[in-house]
């Protein structure tokens, strides 16, 4: 059974209508959801769940030509609330102590994800050397004036050597760092706070001189988010024989699948709608 949101989206895209035009045929029924909330729902970011939506939801059954009960049968009840920390990292206490540092423990309810991507560079050493993160988040609430950026090394990484660099429309703020848990904690600062339902583009990088070898590079999300693309570059002197994408779910399962290096000594893995979990890259050397 489809997850609403790609059942959704995919008898849109087969009627061929706009949201706005959505939008109008919903208010001649006397039913008033913005374009907004449509294109949300479309992409997973939220659910309706107000009975005002789920009526929303029937009469688009209407308006799409679908079976009665085809959309409302699938907003099945699930868990609310972010995905705790312990359920994508093992360094969770210590992060949570220095989140606490900055006063940031509910930083990430007020943000969403809406886009993200990232590069990161393995060095003839096999170690990581350089990652470069752009960015789209939205505000959930009123004051969302900074994203706080996560980093955890390798075992073998000298957080002192950690250096975060603004590169686009952010700035550095406090930085927190715990060595026993090679954590790495930032604050990365807007120009302004932003209203609900605004978005804001950054951009900025990550260097760590200190790394080991390293075997994998994953990126976690408490929140549902909308799309991500990683992509992972390797020097000529080191080329793994293996390499594979993975995700876990915060509900506890898992897929793995193989990847295959290009010419250009890359791989990358793309992913859209996210939910709660971890999503990476991983591989073997020879």
């Amino acid at each position: 059974m489809p997850e609403f949101h790609v059942a959704l989206r995919t008898a849109v895209e087969a009627r061929g209508l706009t949201l706005e035009r959505l939008r109008h045929r919903l208010e001649e029924r006397g039913l008033r959801v913005g374009v907004s909330s449509l294109s949300y729902w479309q992409s997973g970011l939220r659910r309706p769940e107000r009975p005002e939506s789920i009526k929303a939801v029937a009469a688009l059954e209407e308006i799409l030509a679908l079976p009665p009960t085809s959309l409302t049968s699938l907003l099945r009840p699930r868990r609310r609330g972010p995905a705790p920390y312990a359920a994508i990292m093992r360094q969770a206490a210590a992060l949570g102590r220095l989140l606490e540092e900055l006063g940031a423990v509910v930083d990430d309810r007020r943000l969403h994800i809406a886009g993200m991507y990232e590069s990161v560079r393995v060095g003839p050493d096999r170690g990581i050397l350089r990652r470069e993160t752009s960015q789209v988040v939205q505000a959930h609430e009123e004051r969302a004036d900074r994203y706080i950026m996560i980093y955890r090394a390798d075992p073998q990484c000298d957080v002192e050597r950690v250096e975060i660099t603004a590169l686009e429309d952010c700035r550095i703020g406090r930085i927190r760092r715990d060595a026993a848990t090679c954590l790495v904690v930032a604050e990365l600062l807007f120009d302004r706070a932003l209203r609900t339902g605004e978005t804001h583009v950054l951009r900025y990088e990550l260097t760590d001189p200190s790394g080991g070898e390293a075997r994998d590079y994953e990126r976690g999300f408490r929140f549902p988010a909308g799309h991500y693309t990683l992509r992972v570059g390797f020097h000529p002197a080191a080329l793994p024989v293996r390499l594979r994408r993975y995700a876990r779910r915060a509900a506890g399962d898992e897929s793995v699948e193989e990847l295959t290096l290009n010419s250009h000594h890359s791989a990358h893995l793309t992913a859209s709608s996210l939910q709660p979990g971890v999503v990476g890259i991983g591989w073997d050397w020879p």
